[in-house]
């Protein structure tokens, strides 16, 4: 049996977090320091326990510190929860939230149990206030929680962000769950390739539907209203999982990615600078490591046709084939035929020789 054992501030279990020829990103991932590329200016110090620097559009991890370090993640698990369910829910259907979603704890957009909310104005509350209540009715649209876990860890795997191991919809801490700086960066990176996962991230305040006309809602990522070129994505704080933040800023035509996790103070500033450093060393230091592709679906196994049963002929060739018991009837009703045919020819033989006689 497998032990593990857990500290408050890792969550450190022993169970593989490598691939089968090492960890994931590379070899150098696998380390738990600060891992920065020799010859250049070193990252920025920031009081997290783990991050990750990465050029988004060629999948560089250009310095990090225990990558792969596996911590309780908080609200940032919410973006494995719209990765998954972008695509399986309708953005226009509507949801009568039920009173376990509306009555989760922690944060919360304030949602009714009434069907005034469509699966996008759910997503965009997820992603903007970070809607525990939200996170719920959108797994029991999606058909229950239990199916929208097993989704959850199956993109997880898909996209190799092996560390990650979902619990709940919205992050609350729960025995079990983890995620890692590195998957955060694997999963904000794929998310920034859909359309409706980097709109929702990126509005910095929107309209939300109430009993009597909407309110207003504000991103809770405080970068999208002062850092030039912030994307967004998410962040999240508990008091057992402390800080975490995974972010993505665009300049000059580049996209940079920034996570961190187990954070205990104010992370902004920090994050910021971790930012800038990333722009200033892409292109123009060794990679550390990769964010990994997702694993390629497997191709259709190609289906084999059968062969075509063959029925039994009366034509001359068939007839001339004999079973393994001797001659078929079609045999011996040519041999009769034959015979007949002689006996005939001999009676009318004889007749006539008696005539001539």
């Amino acid at each position: 049996m497998r032990s593990l054992y857990i500290r408050p501030e890792r969550i450190c279990a022993r169970w593989p977090v490598r691939a089968e020829n090492g960890p994931v990103g590379g070899a150098d991932l696998g380390r738990h320091g600060v891992i920065a590329p020799l010859g250049a200016k070193a990252p920025p110090k920031t009081a997290a326990r783990s991050y990750v620097i990465a050029d988004a559009d060629t999948g560089e991890v250009l310095a990090a510190k225990d990558p792969h370090g596996r911590f309780l993640p908080a609200s940032t698990l919410k973006t494995l929860t719209a990765l998954t369910l972008i695509p399986k829910i309708d953005k226009k259907l509507k949801i009568r939230p039920s009173l376990n979603a509306v009555n989760q704890e922690g944060s919360a957009v304030g949602l009714v149990a009434k069907p005034l909310y469509t699966a996008e104005d759910l997503f965009k509350a997820l992603m903007l206030v970070s809607g525990n209540d939200c996170a719920m009715a959108l797994a029991e649209a999606n058909g229950g929680l239990d199916k929208t876990l097993r989704e959850m860890n199956a993109e997880a795997k898909r996209l190799q962000a092996y560390d990650t191991v979902a619990k709940t919809p919205s992050g609350l801490d729960k025995p079990g769950q983890s995620s890692s700086a590195y998957d955060l960066a694997l999963i904000a990176r794929a998310g920034l390739a859909d359309r409706d996962f980097r709109r929702y991230v990126s509005l910095k305040t929107d309209k939300f539907p109430a009993p009597k006309g909407y309110y207003e809602i504000g991103n809770h990522n405080r970068l999208l209203w002062r850092y030039p070129g912030m994307i967004g994505v998410k962040n999240g704080w508990t008091t057992k999982a402390l800080g975490s933040f995974v972010g993505a800023a665009r300049r000059d035509g580049h996209t940079i990615i920034v996570s961190i996790m187990r954070h205990d103070g104010y992370f902004w500033d920090e994050v910021a600078k971790l930012l800038d450093w990333g722009f200033s060393a892409r292109g123009r230091v060794t990679p550390v490591g990769r964010l990994v592709d997702p694993v390629p679906e497997a191709a259709p196994t190609p289906v084999v046709p059968a062969a075509p049963q063959v029925r039994a002929s009366a034509t001359p060739a068939a007839a001339a084939r004999e079973p393994a018991g001797g001659p078929s009837p079609v045999v011996w009703y040519a041999l009769g035929a034959v015979l007949l045919g002689g006996t005939t020819w001999l009676v009318y033989g004889l007749r006539r020789r008696r005539r001539a006689d």
